[in-house]
C-alpha cells in the first residue's frame, strides 16, 4: 500500500490560516478531499493521513468528520493542547475515534522550553498510554529539546515532520545534522520526508538540491523509520504533487523493492497502526 504520510484539509480563512503570508496566494483557498482524491489516484497513492493544521478542537472533529466520509484517509493526526489539565477527558470523548492515530501541537513557533514543561512530559506519556504518535514540528534549533523530550518518554512513538526544516535554500546542513543525528539511536523515533521543496528556493530547486539531505535521513533513520508524506497543499507553493513524489520516487530507485516500498507506505502503515 502506497501512503501519502502527511497532507492537509483546510476551509480558507484568514484568521484560521494567518501564516498562509502574501507570497503564499495559491494556499488562500478552501483544500478538501475531493481536491486530492484525483491526484492521489493520477499518483497511485492508495490513501493518505490528515495532519492537522490549525491549532483549535475543531480542526480534529473536522479532520475526523472527513475521514469518516472518505475512506482513503486513513487516519488523523489529530491537535490538542498536550499539558491541559482536562487531556484525559479530552482523549476519553475520542476513544471511538478509531481514525484519530496521533496529535500534533505547531512547536516550532514556540520556545523550545515549551516541550520541556512537566505538565507537557504528562501529557504525552498519556498519549502513549493510549497508543496515540506524536508528530513532532520544529525547526532545527528545536532539536536538542526536542531530544530530551523524546528520551523523557521513552516508550512513546514520536515521527519528525519535514527533517524538522533544514535550511535547504541556503544549502546549510552540517548543523542540522548533527542536531538530528542522536535520534537515529532512538528506535520508536521516525522521520518524515516530507516539506522539503517548501524549504528550498519556491522558484529555482531541483532534486539534486534535496537528494543529499534525503541520504543524510536514509543514513541516520534508514528506510524502515522514513515515511513518504506530500505536505499538499503547502507543496505547491513550490511545486506540483507529482514533482514531489517524484523526488523521493527517483531517490528510492537505489534501495531494494522492500525499502523503497518502505518509504512510499509501509512504514507509515506499520508506525500509524493502519
Amino acid at each position: 500500500m502506497r501512503i501519502d504520510s502527511h497532507q492537509h484539509f483546510w476551509n480558507y480563512h484568514p484568521d484560521r490560516q494567518e501564516w498562509i503570508g502574501p507570497e503564499m496566494g495559491r494556499l488562500k483557498r478552501d483544500f478538501l478531499p475531493e481536491d486530492l482524491y484525483p491526484v492521489l489516484q493520477a499518483s497511485q497513492i492508495d490513501g493518505c493521513i490528515a495532519v492537522q493544521a490549525e491549532e483549535h478542537l475543531r480542526e480534529t472533529a473536522f479532520l475526523l468528520e472527513l475521514s469518516e466520509s472518505h475512506p482513503w484517509i486513513l487516519g488523523v493526526v489529530g491537535w490538542v493542547e498536550v499539558a491541559q489539565d482536562n487531556l484525559d477527558e479530552l482523549l476519553d470523548s475520542w476513544s471511538q475515534a478509531s481514525k484519530l492515530i496521533g496529535f500534533r501541537e505547531i512547536l516550532q513557533s514556540k520556545e523550545s522550553e515549551y516541550m520541556l514543561r512537566k505538565e507537557f512530559i504528562r501529557g504525552i506519556q498519556k498519549l502513549g498510554s493510549r497508543g496515540y504518535t506524536y508528530d513532532i514540528l520544529t525547526y532545527p534549533q528545536q532539536l536538542s529539546a526536542a531530544l530530551t523530550m523524546v528520551d523523557k518518554c521513552p516508550n512513546q512513538r514520536f515521527v519528525i515532520d519535514h527533517l524538522s526544516k533544514p535550511d535547504i535554500k541556503s544549502g546549510d546542513w552540517k548543523a542540522w545534522k548533527k542536531s538530528l543525528q542522536p535520534f537515529g539511536e532512538r528506535e520508536l523515533v521516525h522521520a518524515k520526508v516530507s516539506g522539503l521543496v517548501t524549504e528550498a528556493d519556491w522558484k529555482k530547486w531541483d532534486a539534486n538540491q534535496l537528494y543529499p539531505y534525503l541520504e543524510i535521513a536514509l543514513e541516520i533513520f534508514g528506510p524502515k523509520r522514513l515515511l513518504f508524506g506530500s505536505d499538499w497543499p503547502v507543496c505547491l507553493v513550490a511545486g506540483e504533487y507529482e514533482q514531489v513524489l517524484e523526488v523521493i520516487d527517483s531517490f528510492t530507485n537505489q534501495l531494494s523493492a522492500d525499502e523503497k516500498e518502505a518509504i512510499l507506505g509501509g512504514t507509515a502503515q506499520e508506525f500509524y497502526s493502519i
